[in-house]
């Protein structure tokens, strides 16, 4: 039996994965409405609950989590007794926005200019230091664009402090980027590696919108560049399953902004669009098994639905269009599904995508 940690929409996918490959699922969730609560022996209790993590530990063979807010003293109870990948240790880089950047910087990958603070006087030097406009996030907590404070002018320093102060606080440069990227890419228990290709990403409001893949126009060497910075950050990390890094594109330079020691958003493409989802080849990562090939097949893009549902009928009508419900309800910035769309060629994708943005608001 495989454990996850966490008991969403990330959980549901990785149920939905497993079970064709024989695989059967508990989670850890402190809702009982969480998205895996039918697919899965669902134990509605905290993070931090020892009777639930000491559960966990006794009967499941291997254990995951779906998002990278788990306390690592919970993973660390569990990894007592039984495997836990990706290994405790990935969250303690991953849960600190400066370790995570120190971490990128080590080997190599570039990243915005960055000064961690603590007080007051500190805050105000890093953002001059930094220069203005600057992103400021904490240095724990925070996704979607929570925890997050852009300053642009002297007028904000203090209502950015007002709103973020009392936290450790990382302000970094603002970085007037070419385009947003991720890659996704996975490594197994015994070492084996492979690498998906790099995608293309639109965010709103902190909340990604829009993914495409493999992203468009993207040069080979960039291609490569993430391919070495992701395989290097595993190797480094001894890491098993899926990792995701976020980053920016600035000419034909590369930089590292953040990492999801998880299955990611911006690879649901994968599902349909991939010889192997993202889902199954995590899942062979943590059991032992050899991984699926990661090769794209064809064209790919997703669209999140968020806040509300459109017609859904309306979607389905559109050609190379895949809904996927994570059954929650509507309420406003939640994500409730996605859809993902894929054609033989670029052109016929901007077309299907362009009537699938007319129906989703």
């Amino acid at each position: 039996m495989i454990g996850v940690l966490g008991g969403g929409q990330l959980a549901r996918m990785l149920a939905l994965a497993g079970y064709p490959l024989g695989e059967r699922f508990a989670a850890v969730d402190p809702s009982t409405e969480c998205g895996v609560r039918d697919l899965a022996h669902l134990i509605v209790a905290g993070y931090d609950d020892p009777v639930a993590l000491d559960w966990m530990a006794e009967h499941c063979d291997v254990v995951t989590y779906e998002f990278e807010r788990v306390p690592a003293a919970s993973a660390r109870r569990i990894a007592e007794r039984t495997p836990v990948h990706p290994h405790p240790g990935v969250l303690d880089v991953a849960q600190d926005r400066l370790t995570e950047k120190e971490l990128f910087t080590r080997l190599g990958l570039a990243t915005p200019a960055f000064v961690a603070v603590s007080t007051r006087r500190d805050f105000d030097a890093a953002v001059a230091s930094v220069g203005m406009p600057a992103v400021v996030k904490t240095r724990r907590e925070g996704y979607d664009g929570k925890g997050q404070f852009v300053v642009r002018r002297p007028a904000d320093i203090d209502a950015c402090w007002s709103e973020l102060g009392g936290k450790d606080l990382i302000v970094e440069a603002l970085v007037d980027f070419d385009r947003e990227l991720s890659v996704l890419a996975v490594r197994s228990t015994i070492g084996e590696t492979a690498v998906y290709p790099v995608i293309d990403n639109v965010h709103r409001e902190g909340i990604l919108r829009v993914s495409r893949a493999p992203a468009p126009a993207l040069a080979p060497e960039l291609q490569s560049a993430a391919e070495f910075y992701a395989l290097a950050i595993m190797a480094e990390l001894d890491y098993v399953g899926v990792l995701a890094i976020e980053l920016f594109q600035l000419g034909d330079r590369l930089l590292g902004n953040e990492m999801a020691p998880r299955v990611h958003n911006s690879g649901h493409w994968t599902i349909e669009g991939a010889v192997t989802s993202q889902f199954a080849d995590h899942l062979r990562a943590i059991t032992g098994r050899p991984l699926g090939s990661t090769r794209a097949l064809g064209h790919s893009a997703m669209v999140n639905l968020i806040g509300s549902l459109p017609d859904l009928d309306e979607v389905l009508r559109v050609e190379g269009a895949h809904l996927h419900l994570y059954d929650k309800e509507p309420r406003p910035g939640r994500k409730l599904g996605h859809v993902t769309l894929v054609a033989d060629d670029p052109e016929e994708l901007e077309a299907r995508l362009d009537r699938l943005r007319a129906l989703v608001v």
